[in-house]
């Protein structure tokens, strides 16, 4: 599994023209499943992600997280995080997950996510979206599974 996390001063989707998600301060994050990825694996993604601490404190340290600000996430499914890039100059997606196993898990992802966080918005799965942010920092993070 893999999260690209972008610390953003604000963040929004837009499917068919109608926006779907919007937040403010917080995490714009960017979420590829693999074919072996569990409820476990997403567990401890999560974790990461909700008691991550990339917020600037008084004395401009990065010691807050999310519940700190008030902060929002803002979670979008992202099979192109597995893409393959070594043969040739076209992308394979064989490494990222089944649409319906990686559906389940991007669901799963959500409503546990929604458990630790006030303002949890979303993107459509499987749908052609398009995504507006102002990147903080900049500040981003990539999380993958295999180094936790």
């Amino acid at each position: 599994m893999k999260f690209v996390i972008q610390r953003v001063k604000h963040a929004s989707v837009t499917v068919d023209g109608k926006v779907i998600g919007k937040i403010d301060k917080g995490f714009l994050t960017l979420i590829g499943v693999c074919d072996d990825d569990t409820k476990e694996i997403a567990d401890k993604m999560i974790k990461k992600l909700c008691n991550m601490r990339i917020f600037e404190d008084e004395n401009g340290k990065t010691n807050l997280g999310l519940s700190d600000v008030g902060g929002g996430l803002l979670l979008i499914s992202q099979f192109t995080l597995y893409a393959d890039c070594k043969k040739g100059n076209r992308p394979s997606f064989t490494k990222a997950g089944g649409p319906e196993m990686a559906n389940e898990m991007y669901e799963y992802i959500i409503s546990e996510c929604q458990k630790q966080v006030d303002q949890v918005e979303t993107g459509e799965f499987g749908a052609d979206m398009k995504v507006e942010l102002l990147n903080d920092g900049p500040f981003t993070i990539v999380l993958d599974s295999d180094e936790l």
